[in-house]
């Protein structure tokens, strides 16, 4: 005689897993917020300016905002891994906006002065025969890109190591790991192009789910080289 089984329960996701996806969300929309208003003097003129590309030695310099906050989002998104749903994004972001302006604020401010140095050869030099150095003009910029962000990423990794450490181990990285460093550059051009052309939906929308895959990638490259060494 043949029994009959009970039907086996569904189980479907648990609230860990509900909880980490609105982790994410709420991290992803406060953070977009933040870096709005951590920004506020680039995004109001972003969006006042009819062409940016036109005035970009300005723009790049009200950039110099940026790395704070880089270092905020950073910190916001180390919470995200650490605590998961019971992230607290908002106090995260202050907190490492906080501790970690001393050394990000400069790393900023260097880069962008080179930057501009960079930009302002690279507009002089293009008409002229040295025309050939214009390669090695963008290799240079997209190296002080990639370096301040990695560095960056080094500084709220690593809050006790001195800052020439994590320079040097930020350019180790970024040239042993070129990869993660073009990567990086093409996801950042997203962002810079999503607030140039969209400057409200672009940077409501664009700036926090990018940052953190190039967040990922840094900390994975960091981690990789302290389990080496």
């Amino acid at each position: 005689m043949s029994t009959l089984r009970a039907p086996r329960r569904w189980t479907g996701p648990g609230f860990e897993t509900f909880g980490s996806i609105f982790g994410f969300i709420y991290t992803f929309l406060a953070g977009n917020v933040l870096l709005a208003v951590a920004n506020a003097p680039l995004v109001l003129c972003l969006a006042l300016v009819a062409d940016p590309a036109a005035a970009w030695p300005f723009f790049l310099a009200l950039s110099v905002t940026i790395a704070p906050s880089l270092a905020g989002i950073f910190t916001a998104f180390k919470a995200l891994n650490d605590d998961g749903g019971a992230v607290m994004p908002v106090a995260a972001f202050l907190r490492g906006y906080k501790r970690s302006f001393t050394r990000s604020a400069p790393l900023g401010l260097g880069a962008v002065a080179l930057l501009l140095f960079l930009g302002v050869d690279l507009a002089i030099i293009q008409s002229m025969p040295a025309a050939v150095l214009v390669p090695l003009i963008v290799v240079v910029a997209a190296v002080t890109v990639s370096l301040a962000v990695t560095a960056i990423a080094g500084v709220v990794l690593l809050p006790e190591a001195k800052l020439k450490s994590i320079l040097k181990a930020s350019l180790f990285l970024v040239i042993q790991r070129w990869y993660l460093s073009l990567a990086m550059l093409v996801l950042l051009g997203i962002i810079v192009s999503a607030a140039v052309l969209q400057p409200v939906l672009g940077i409501a929308l664009a700036p926090a789910p990018l940052l953190f895959v190039i967040w990922s990638n840094a900390s994975y490259a960091f981690h990789a080289v302290l389990r080496a060494a």
